[in-house]
């Protein structure tokens, strides 16, 4: 299946197909059709599964040119995600002649105001897009789309109260695309009032996908020791782009600290960096000028970072979902990949129930 048989327009299946790209994804051969005839959907998808053409190629070609209003909105949890979406979209929006804009925190207004103001499409995190609706900068009066993206994080960020005052703001008749990892218990309720008759559908990671990655869990003294090992597994054959998970954004500052005096260089992203200061920690990991990024979870939303060799999670997720959003960061397209998690003792009980709810018993071990 092409993206034309599903119905997308001629330029943007050419600039698909300039950026070499002409199969579509699972999630897309299911979403886009459905989007394209204006139905509102819940989509359940994982990461790296291919979901931002999923709502982006659709997107492009229900929105008109020209309409001189915004005409369609992207929520997003964190300010890396709105600009990678920005970024994936460019090539399918410039080939409709359509403005496209990134809106979130961190930065100035006056760039951000100036370009949200003619763009027909925004990709906005919910906190700085109130700030420009309530500077009077944009409007959301005439949204004919709207897109919730990873809406699960955004409302595990705290964000529900201020997704509900934007969602109240567009117009009933809206087409409304909720994509999120899960779409059970609160997040369901949620999803069910945001849309009207939606669609579902389903995109759950294949065996031979989730064979891509290969899970080790390992049993550490202490807290201390953990240092020892992670240096270890970064010196390791397969070393390579390690991205190391976490809890607290003190931890991850003190952790890079800690590296440097094994002579391995190694970058933070938490929330309290700046725009600048995250955008330069994630190009130097891109770029390989440090071996390993320091992330807590809010931060690494939004990180998609092609050949990342492995996840370590030196400090273990609190549940299953965070793990799956860990460790999926690896082992894609194809490629192979690790995750490893440190487990303490007391962390024993904790870790082997996530494992056991992951298929994962075999792995864990003791």
């Amino acid at each position: 299946m092409s993206f034309a048989d599903l119905g997308v327009s001629k330029n943007v299946v050419r600039a698909l197909a300039q950026r070499g790209i002409e199969q579509p994804f699972p999630v897309q051969q299911m979403v886009i059709r459905d989007a394209l005839a204006g139905h509102d959907l819940l989509v359940q998808s994982p990461t790296g599964s291919g979901k931002t053409l999923a709502f982006g190629v659709p997107l492009a070609d229900r929105v008109e040119p020209g309409a001189e209003h915004l005409s369609a909105l992207v929520l997003a949890p964190t300010r890396e995600l709105a600009s990678q979406i920005v970024d994936e979209l460019e090539s399918v929006t410039e080939a409709r002649r359509l403005r496209i804009a990134a809106v979130y925190g961190g930065v100035g207004f006056g760039p951000q105001s100036a370009a949200a103001k003619r763009a027909d499409i925004v990709v906005a995190t919910p906190g700085r897009l109130e700030d420009l609706i309530a500077r009077g900068t944009l409007s959301l009066e005439r949204v004919r789309v709207l897109v919730l993206d990873e809406a699960d994080r955004m409302l595990d960020m705290g964000f529900k109260p201020a997704v509900d005052r934007i969602v109240s703001q567009t117009p009933t008749q809206r087409q409304t695309l909720f994509f999120s990892a899960t779409l059970e218990g609160a997040t369901g309720k949620i999803a069910a009032a945001y849309t009207r008759k939606p669609r579902r559908h389903t995109r759950a990671a294949s065996r031979a996908e989730a064979a891509d990655i290969e899970h080790r869990f390992l049993h550490v003294d202490s807290q201390s020791a953990k240092l020892g090992h992670l240096v270890e597994q970064l010196r390791g054959e397969e070393g390579g782009r390690t991205l190391v998970f976490v809890r607290t954004k003190r931890g991850a500052d003190r952790l890079v600290k800690r590296l440097r005096k094994h002579r391995v260089e190694a970058a933070a992203m938490h929330g309290d960096k700046n725009q600048r200061q995250r955008e330069r920690a994630l190009a130097r990991f891109e770029a390989g000028d440090v071996e390993a990024l320091i992330a807590t979870d809010v931060a690494a939303r939004g990180i998609d970072v092609d050949g990342i060799t492995q996840v370590v999670n030196f400090d273990a997720p609190g549940d299953r979902d965070s793990y799956v959003h860990r460790v999926g960061r690896t082992g894609r397209a194809g490629r192979r990949g690790t995750g490893i998690s440190f487990v303490l003792a007391d962390q024993v009980d904790e870790v082997r129930k996530m494992a056991v709810a992951l298929g994962l018993t075999s792995e864990f071990g003791r």
